[in-house]
């Protein structure tokens, strides 16, 4: 069975992925949208291929890992195997990881700071491969968080397309733990909206239904479908 990244998957598929397709196609029908206009990432970091294999097998195609490192250690012979896999890097990236990132990932979702922008440009050319491209935003403008703060995003992002010639598809945010995350939604999609950029990379487990409703275009799904995580994971 193929599925496109916006196909939804089967009402018999394993763990919780009918649950939260069930879900995603309510608040799409609830905010009036196509529900083709919302791809889910479902999270696999700290899972092995074996935890993995039920999701791909159920329809799923669009991944997502925190770690350069991991995804190096699992995904090559995932995506071999089924080669219309997509794989997202949602997590930081370090410039150090940007020719690994290039190569291993189909969309990287933490753009955020001008050594990042350069390393990514180079390995661009250098590969001639081009992964969709999110900036992060910290949205709570939060110390111990990667993105960059609201009000830089503009300057931002106008660096990223006119200093280092990326093409910037949309944005990513993730709110802080302990507040209501409709604001930082609502924040993030007008950043968007003011800079063209129609994708926007936000909502987990927790509030993806939320983020749908005020327009997000990629949710970033883990424990809903893969259950309790196990394994420690900062």
């Amino acid at each position: 069975m193929t599925q496109s990244p916006t196909t939804p998957l089967p009402a018999d598929s394993p763990h919780g992925l009918a649950a939260v397709e069930r879900e995603i196609a309510h608040a799409c029908k609830e905010a009036r949208r196509d529900r083709a206009s919302v791809t889910l990432i479902a999270v696999s970091k700290t899972f092995a291929a074996d935890a993995i294999l039920p999701i791909i097998g159920a329809g799923q195609r669009v991944f997502g890992e925190n770690r350069v490192q991991e995804a190096k250690g699992k995904w090559p012979a995932l995506t071999q195997a089924h080669p219309r896999l997509q794989l997202h890097l949602i997590g930081p990236l370090q410039s150090n990881k940007a020719k690994e990132a290039v190569a291993l990932f189909d969309a990287i979702h933490s753009v955020d700071r001008p050594s990042i922008c350069q390393a990514l440009a180079k390995e661009i050319e250098s590969q001639n491969k081009h992964p969709q491209l999110f900036v992060q935003i910290n949205t709570g403008e939060e110390p111990q968080k990667a993105g960059v703060a609201p009000q830089d995003a503009d300057t931002f992002i106008a660096a990223c397309r006119d200093t280092y010639g990326l093409t910037i598809s949309g944005l990513m945010c993730i709110p802080p733990v302990d507040e209501p995350p409709a604001a930082h939604f609502a924040l993030t999609a007008k950043i968007a909206a003011r800079n063209g950029l129609k994708n926007l990379s936000m909502g987990m487990s927790a509030d993806f239904a939320t983020a749908i409703m005020l327009g997000a275009t990629h949710v970033r799904v883990g424990s809903a479908i893969f259950g309790t995580r196990t394994v420690p994971h900062n």
